[in-house]
């Protein structure tokens, strides 16, 4: 079928068991609420919008906390008011999803416009030491593909996941094939198999992501934004603290395998390698595929998953690759967490573009030039 990327991500939402919708509408998501308000309410599901973005996560986490999985979406602007909300679910292990479908900033900046400003909000926007999961598509049917799996680890790892993706993915339309909901490998939550009075919610058990109550399942639960011990309440003993911080951080690391996704093209035999992510990706693929025909030996990798970042993998590339080229529609933000995984192994150079227009291949094809590759005038 023909499909946009928002309406693909409202579709795998859906599918993937989202039954909670809460968002305010904003340039360019707001065709992900406008399919959510169609798609819910015949499966039994809820549509709500807010009365603005704080509201809006704030519902999601207390849908989520009822037992359902919950999702919203916004842009930048909207994606800034949401960042309490986001360390709240951070700490206090909330399962959620964000879907930012950026655009060009600071500000209000350019509403129709897309951009990929918002990598280091997605990882940093709210405060303190977090574990958090961003993942970024660069096609509609990897919108709905990462969107069935941003629900899934969610779930799995009692975390909110941040979906990125630009204007231009949000609003193309392709051909897809989409899957059998039917034939979707999901995940819900584990929830507690001891008896309310001796179930404690932070208790992880020799596992790294403790079982969840649902509110109203006769399981008492204390949530709280501050430090807390295993049963919720609030805590200032250093070590309680530091065991909440590790376990925190440990379960994400402990199964990196599952979290860090990428694409390789080309790596075998490249030279210099091309590091690009979503739509950047694009124009970075096909300049690749022009140089390979010229016998330039370039390859790309994309990551799928830009937080946790894919450092292991960027410093095998740069123990290889005699130069690495990163291009990203910002003034360079993945850049500086290519250059720290590269750790001077080899010269890390970027091509930026943040003027409200996607990056080209011939913008790809300059910036190899650059780094020193032959024959491609």
């Amino acid at each position: 079928m023909l499909l946009q990327g928002n309406e693909a991500c409202a579709r795998a939402a859906v599918d993937a068991g989202c039954r909670f919708y809460a968002g305010y509408p904003i340039t360019p998501s707001s065709e992900i609420a406008e399919r959510m308000a169609e798609l819910l309410p015949p499966r039994g599901g809820v549509a709500v919008q807010m009365e603005d973005e704080i509201a809006s996560l704030g519902a999601v986490l207390g849908a989520s906390l009822a037992g359902r999985k919950a999702m919203t979406a916004t842009s930048g602007p909207g994606f800034s008011l949401m960042q309490e909300h986001v360390g709240y679910a951070a700490s206090t292990e909330i399962p959620c999803v964000v879907v930012d479908v950026m655009r060009a900033g600071p500000s209000t900046g350019l509403p129709t416009s897309p951009a990929q400003g918002d990598v280091m909000q997605a990882r940093w926007g709210t405060h303190g030491d977090h574990p958090i999961v961003a993942l970024a598509p660069a096609s509609v049917a990897e919108v709905y593909e990462l969107t069935v799996r941003a629900f899934n680890l969610a779930e799995r790892y009692r975390t909110p996941v941040v979906l990125l993706w630009d204007e231009v993915i949000g609003h193309v339309r392709e051909r897809v094939m989409l899957p059998d909901p039917a034939s979707l490998a999901l995940v819900e939550r584990a929830r507690p198999s001891e008896a309310p009075g001796a179930w404690r919610p932070y208790a992880a058990n020799g596992q790294a992501v403790p079982a969840m109550a649902d509110f109203g399942s006769g399981h008492r639960w204390h949530v709280t934004g501050l430090a807390h011990d295993e049963r919720g309440y609030p805590t200032q003993d250093p070590a309680v603290v530091a065991r909440l911080q590790a376990r925190l951080h440990a379960k994400l690391a402990r199964d990196r395998a599952d979290v860090v996704l990428w694409e390789g093209v080309a790596l075998d035999d490249a030279e210099v390698v091309v590091v690009a992510f979503g739509v950047s990706a694009r124009a970075a693929r096909r300049a690749v595929g022009l140089a390979r025909r010229r016998g330039a030996r370039v390859g790309l990798f994309r990551p799928r998953t830009l937080w946790p970042f894919p450092d292991r993998e960027i410093a095998d590339l740069a123990g290889r690759a005699r130069a690495l080229v990163v291009a990203e529609m910002n003034l360079g933000q993945i850049v500086g967490e290519v250059e720290r995984a590269a750790a001077g192994r080899t010269p890390v150079t970027g091509r930026f573009r943040a003027d409200g227009q996607p990056l080209a291949p011939e913008d790809v094809l300059d910036a190899l030039a650059g780094a020193g590759v032959r024959g491609l005038a």
